[in-house]
């Protein structure tokens, strides 16, 4: 009876299971197992006679015969199934152990089952890798892996192969057949889908102490590099997703003298007090980094390797990690404490290839980096890998808390990462129809707040005015005018300096020496920038009594009586008028002309203008505190004619009144100041001098989020990190102030240079985003790094977080 199941079992369920022929049924498989074919015959023949004491007894199950030898054994090559081996199920091959027992030492040759496209197949013969250190690639060692293995699990037997110490992290390269390296980024895919061969070398590289890797140094390989990564005629490496990043690894680059290099490993520094090189106008990207580096918890999961189990290779709204990366790498060397400073060619590099607006070395806006950044860094540590269709919902009544917590859960489903954990956090959004009413009440998540400044509705403006008498000199004035004024404006306030009517004057643009454009009263003052020179004088109206006007040389307005109306008369009003030396100007009519030229050393008095007295008045700008720029963001405002809403209840599109509200904030809050205003016909930076607190920032006003009174969420922030620009829109300079997490300790970063800085030195106008962290979640300096929650971040009605 026995030997009847066994048969049953091994003829039956064993039957039509082959190697790498005849396919499987699909589905989850067991692993198979291969039995020495003589020995399975001469046991299929024992248990069909039925006679347990026959001679044909097979004994122990002996695979010898399929082993090259009995010390590796090492299966023997091209060994052909039905004739040398079969294959049994995993439940037989059991069986047949506890009846008959495993030849002595002799190990199961277990197989697995591979997956296919549409098909499944037995692996007889694994896939048989070389693993080698960067630094010893002369000695090899032999492992064999199944094609269902995953590459951190090759990695993790490079490991323990070479006894790589814990705290050290490595990563893997695959040698191709012409010589190339290609980086194994994605440890979570198969050593299948990654096309690895049998017989190819896999290199684990070390991070260095300093939080280099030895492949990106020129020759970091012990010079192996040009072995392994030959100069291709093309300049590329096989395998780099940019053929820029190439030259890092080709040594194309100089290599930096030995002493500098060795001097770099010795130096010990603060770990985060360290220096980005300017590459040519990059310090945008510095500041927008050193602000991000000194986020204590973002920081901390890139140093304990967090993000590695993370990185998410098949989102298409990300960048295959690689921004991930990049950005770990810089991180991993800014706070190793080996470094100065750092040359981030290599994250500018990955930058410029995922978002071409950053490509060149032309300046941009950090803040417009840090929105990049921010986004990147999400998408390609996305812990959702595949993203559902969410229907978004209107209010339709229901109570904020049911509408917020199905918005906070609807953005849960799509997106988690570890940057909505730490910086997204929820508004509420009002918008009422100016036609019939109809209220729609929404929550969107954010990442940072772009607050306003209170600007001022007015404009001061500079402009010399010329009198019709020609012995007065031109004066020069500074009139205060409504930004969105017109020319008339400008000459209603002339008039109460000068008295003459505003009716009675004409408004000029002179540039490059001559009359450039003359304004009409109705167009609007928004056409005349700071920097134009504009003359405003009286013309001459019908009816004035021997006057006439003659626009000539600089320009100027003069006037001339009929009666003194002659070449001599005009010759001397203009050498009283006009200045500098052996200058030549003429004038002609077809009739006549005119040239004068003024001795060298002539006595002439030279053309100049006098002050009224409202120059020295000057307009001093009232700063500003950050809970005003709040509260304006917070306002009812109208949309604007390029941004209607669509009504569903008028079915048009209409002009709503919008309101936007705090509902949840994160853990660390940025705060963009919109000091750029750009019009269709002017651009500007306000300088106004925003005050804002170092510590204990209270948002607890602004937050409409209903609390439960024994349990108030903490609402109250200190100052982390400040990225400063100073100068103007066409030209600037980005720097950044930031608190060390380890010491407590501000520091002014500006580029490569990074000192020691005083409080009282933080708060100035040159601040653009301002980086603030949560009271409860900032860990005094020095202790262990505060623990997140198990949903860190992750819902707005969790009691752990305000995004919560």
């Amino acid at each position: 009876m026995r030997l009847n199941s066994a048969l049953d079992v091994a003829l039956g369920r064993g039957a039509g299971i082959r190697g790498w022929g005849p396919e499987l049924q699909l589905g989850p498989s067991p692993p198979r197992y291969l039995l020495e074919n003589h020995w399975y015959q001469q046991w299929k023949e024992y248990v069909e006679s039925g006679d347990q004491n026959s001679s044909s007894f097979p004994g122990h199950i002996n695979n010898s015969e399929l082993f090259e030898d009995l010390e590796s054994f090492r299966l023997k090559e091209r060994l052909v199934e039905s004739e040398e081996y079969v294959l049994v199920p995993e439940d037989v091959w059991n069986k047949l152990v506890s009846w008959y027992g495993l030849e002595h030492d002799q190990p199961p040759i277990e197989r697995k089952v591979v997956e296919l496209p549409s098909t499944q197949k037995v692996e007889v013969y694994p896939v048989e890798l070389y693993l080698c250190q960067h630094n010893d690639l002369d000695s090899p060692v032999t492992a064999q892996f199944s094609r269902v293995n995953t590459i951190d699990s090759v990695l993790q037997e490079a490991r323990r192969q070479f006894e790589v110490p814990p705290e050290d992290e490595t990563r893997l390269w695959v040698k191709n057949s012409d010589g190339s390296c290609e980086r194994l980024r994605n440890i979570h895919m198969t050593v299948l889908d990654a096309c690895l061969s049998m017989g190819q070398v896999v290199i684990m590289e070390t991070r260095n102490k300093d939080g280099t890797w030895p492949s990106s140094r020129p020759h970091g390989w012990n010079g192996a590099s040009r072995t392994l990564v030959p100069h291709s005629r093309d300049g590329c490496i096989s395998g780099l997703a940019d053929p820029s990043l190439c030259g890092v690894m080709c040594g194309w680059f100089p290599a930096a003298p030995r002493n500098s290099v060795e001097d770099e490993e010795l130096y010990r520094g603060q770990p985060g007090v360290c220096g980005l090189t300017n590459l040519g106008n990059t310090c945008f990207m510095n500041s927008a980094f050193q602000c991000l580096s000194n986020v204590p918890p973002l920081t901390e999961y890139f140093l304990n390797n967090h993000y590695l189990g993370e990185l998410n290779f098949s989102n298409p709204l990300g960048m295959k990690g690689e921004i991930a990366e990049a950005y770990a790498d810089l991180v991993k060397q800014a706070w190793s404490g080996h470094h100065r400073a750092i040359v981030p060619r290599m994250f500018k590099t990955k930058v410029g290839h995922f978002a071409s607006q950053f490509l060149g070395y032309q300046q941009h806006d950090a803040q417009e980096l840090l929105s990049f950044l921010l986004d990147g860094l999400h998408e390609d540590l996305n812990r959702v890998k595949r993203k559902e269709y969410v229907e978004l919902r209107d209010a339709a009544g229901r109570p904020d808390e049911e509408v917020a917590e199905e918005a906070w859960r609807n953005h849960k489903r799509r997106n988690d990462s570890i940057i909505v954990d730490i910086f997204h956090g929820l508004f509420k959004s009002t918008l009422v129809c100016p036609a019939c009413g109809k209220v729609s009440v929404t929550f969107d998540p954010f990442c940072y707040l772009s607050v306003p400044l209170p600007v001022s509705q007015e404009r001061a403006m500079e402009l010399f005015f010329v009198y019709m008498d020609p012995s007065r000199k031109p004066q020069q004035h500074r009139v205060v005018v409504p930004k969105a004024g017109k020319v008339l404006d400008l000459c209603l306030a002339l008039a109460k300096h000068t008295g003459v009517p505003a009716e009675q004057m004409m408004v000029a643009d002179v540039f490059s020496h001559r009359f450039y454009k003359l304004y009409q009263v109705d167009e609007a003052l928004s056409c005349i920038l700071d920097r134009d020179d504009i003359f405003v004088g009286r013309p001459p109206r019908d009816g004035d009594p021997g006057y006439g006007v003659v626009l000539f040389g600089h320009p100027l307005l003069v006037s001339v009586p009929q009666a003194q109306l002659s070449w001599d008369a005009l010759y001397g009003l203009l050498l009283e008028r006009l200045s500098g030396s052996g200058r030549v100007l003429t004038h002609g009519t077809p009739r006549c002309g005119l040239g004068l030229w003024a001795p060298p050393n002539s006595p002439i008095p030279r053309q100049g203008y006098v002050k009224h007295e409202c120059m020295g008045h000057v307009q001093r700008r009232q700063p500003v505190k950050l809970r005003e720029c709040v509260e304006l963001f917070t306002t009812v405002e109208t949309l604007e004619e390029e941004n209607p809403w669509y009504c569903p209840t008028c079915k048009r599109h209409q002009l709503a009144t919008k309101k936007l509200d705090l509902w949840a904030l994160p853990e660390v809050l940025i705060i963009h100041l919109k000091r750029f205003s750009y019009t269709r016909l002017a651009r500007e930076k306000l300088d106004t001098l925003v005050e804002f607190p170092i510590r204990d920032l209270d948002f607890s006003d602004f937050i409409i989020k209903p609390r439960a009174d024994v349990a108030p969420a903490p609402h109250k922030y200190d100052l982390i990190a400040v990225s400063n620009h100073y100068g103007s829109l066409r030209d600037g300079h980005y720097t950044t102030f930031a608190r060390n997490k380890d010491s407590g300790h501000w520091f002014y970063f500006d580029d490569s240079s990074v000192s020691p800085v005083a409080e009282a030195q933080i708060e100035s106008k040159a601040a653009y985003v301002l980086f603030y962290q949560r009271q409860d979640r900032i860990c005094p300096p020095g202790t262990t790094p505060c623990p997140r929650p198990p949903d860190a971040g992750g819902g707005c009605c969790s009691d752990s977080m305000e995004v919560d």
